[in-house]
């Protein structure tokens, strides 16, 4: 059993007893004037700005969308952003020989559209491929690329 011993623990301070006692005197160590010396302080939210007219309440919003689902407010997104698909999902789903374009993922079930614009999709290298697959409108890794050009196949 090992019990700490007396010298190590330390009592600490009183606070709020005037000025004779140990520390601060009436301020009790929190300064003189401003928000954090009064009773009932609370550390502000992060998107706390001083008072200032918040980020989320300065941009512009549109009614009845939002660009991403988790998100309550409707913000403007500026760019559309590809979604990745790894090179071993597509040997998978396609056979050899076969044309990888933005219909056939669709109708393999490999994308799921979410909207009625097409998604920009991009192909990411994870490991090399051995079947010969043709890629139209599709984007591609630089190592991707090498992959698909090494199993014999082709990018349109």
């Amino acid at each position: 059993m090992n019990l700490p011993s007396p010298k190590t623990t330390k009592k600490s301070k009183q606070v709020g007893r005037g000025v004779g006692s140990t520390k601060g005197g009436h301020t009790t160590g929190r300064g003189m004037k401003g928000q954090r010396s009064r009773s009932g302080y609370r550390k502000p939210g992060p998107n706390f700005e001083g008072g200032q007219n918040p980020l989320s309440r300065r941009l512009p919003k549109v009614r009845g969308y939002s660009g991403n689902k988790s998100r309550k407010r409707g913000y403007k997104t500026s760019k559309q952003r590809p979604n990745p698909i790894q090179l071993s999902e597509l040997e998978a789903a396609f056979d050899a020989g076969e044309t990888v374009s933005y219909k056939s993922l669709v109708d393999k079930k490999v994308v799921k559209p979410n909207s009625s614009k097409e998604l920009i999709i991009k192909v990411v290298f994870d490991k090399d491929i051995t079947k010969k697959l043709n890629f139209e409108s599709v984007k591609l890794t630089s190592k991707s690329k090498e992959s698909v050009e090494k199993a014999g196949g082709s990018i349109k």
